[in-house]
């Protein structure tokens, strides 16, 4: 059932019809082609510069022509002043299609934009996430030794991460962690007192023109001699306590307080190397099935800095169209009193 009332048949609405029905004038003829043309010679708007105009940026003076005759025949002007407000109104309702397809053009343009590098970002951003993924591995294989002690090279790659910002808050609680399964004394830096010292000598003779000191594995690879396993088997069964050798200062109870944090930050890493894998698959499903229309909306939001001039200028001319309108109409009531 429909909600709204069908009109009533009066005895004044037929007066009305029939009375706008002798007001109409019936279809463009010559005559009224060339009082059109003679208001618009009258009023200074038939000027060829304004067609010239019009055909630079892409429109059909002819249809400008029709907009008016409709409008002409809507208003039916009977002196200079009403051909002058009914040109007017034609102008305003042509400069608001205007600026109608000012901000439409805008918005094909930068879609064209984003079409033409959308496959290149998201591979970009396949191409980044498969990276830190990678990373994320590599620290996940330390962590996970037993009697495990951040090194520098680890905490660099995790600070870099963080700075990244792929990780995003759990970036700064992993992070901490490293900093928490750092050896006894170790500064912010990550390095431990003896190798600080050693860079410092190696900078000092350096500087200085000594020569440099013989290069040596750092601490944190010297259990990884393959060769020296095949030569004693007993080494490999030592491996477990090379870590209580190299760090003395740390007891037992404190290696078994480390476990804790040591698992926690393994988890953490395994997690984000999943949401790495879950994220890299949605943009490979993205980039093949195209955006949807919300994201295409989003995308083509009038972010320009001129945007708000657009919608001013349009704004301006739908108030113009309005005023004449309502002037246009006033006359005519005054009119027919």
């Amino acid at each position: 059932m429909s909600l709204r009332k069908k009109p009533t048949i009066t005895a004044e609405r037929i007066a009305a019809s029939q009375a706008n029905g002798r007001h109409w004038r019936g279809p463009s003829t010559a005559k009224r082609r060339e009082a059109i043309h003679t208001a618009l010679l009258r009023h200074g708007f038939s000027a060829p510069a304004e067609e010239e105009a019009m055909r630079a940026l892409g429109e059909d003076p002819a249809q400008f022509q029709e907009l008016l005759e409709e409008l002409w025949r809507t208003y039916q002007p009977g002196d200079a002043a009403q051909e002058g407000l009914v040109i007017r109104l034609a102008r305003a309702t042509w400069l608001q299609n205007r600026a109608d397809r000012m901000q439409e053009g805008y918005a094909v343009r930068q879609a064209r934009d984003l079409n033409s590098g959308r496959q290149e970002r998201l591979h970009a951003q396949m191409m980044r996430l498969k990276m830190t993924a990678e990373s994320l591995q590599r620290l996940i294989q330390s962590v996970a030794r037993e009697h495990y002690v951040t090194t520098p090279e680890d905490l660099e790659k995790m600070k870099n991460l963080r700075q990244e910002g792929v990780l995003k808050d759990m970036g700064d609680i992993a992070l901490a962690l490293f900093y928490q399964l750092q050896a006894p004394g170790t500064g912010e830096d990550g390095l431990d007192p003896m190798e600080k010292a050693r860079r410092m000598v190696e900078q000092a003779k350096e500087i200085f023109g000594i020569g440099k000191t013989a290069p040596y594995p750092p601490r944190s690879t010297i259990a990884s001699d393959a060769s020296r396993i095949e030569q004693d088997p007993q080494y490999a069964e030592a491996g477990e306590e090379e870590d209580d050798e190299r760090y003395p200062n740390i007891s037992a109870a404190e290696w078994e307080a480390r476990e804790r944090p040591r698992h926690l930050l393994e988890n953490i890493l395994r997690r984000q190397v999943e949401t790495c894998e879950a994220q890299r698959n949605a943009l490979l499903k993205e980039s093949v099935k195209g955006p949807s229309p919300y994201e295409r909306a989003a995308e083509i939001a009038p972010t320009q800095p001129n945007a708000t001039l657009m919608r001013r200028i349009q704004d301006t001319h739908f108030r113009e169209v309005r005023r004449v309108t309502n002037l246009l109409l006033k006359i005519k009531r005054q009119a027919r009193k």
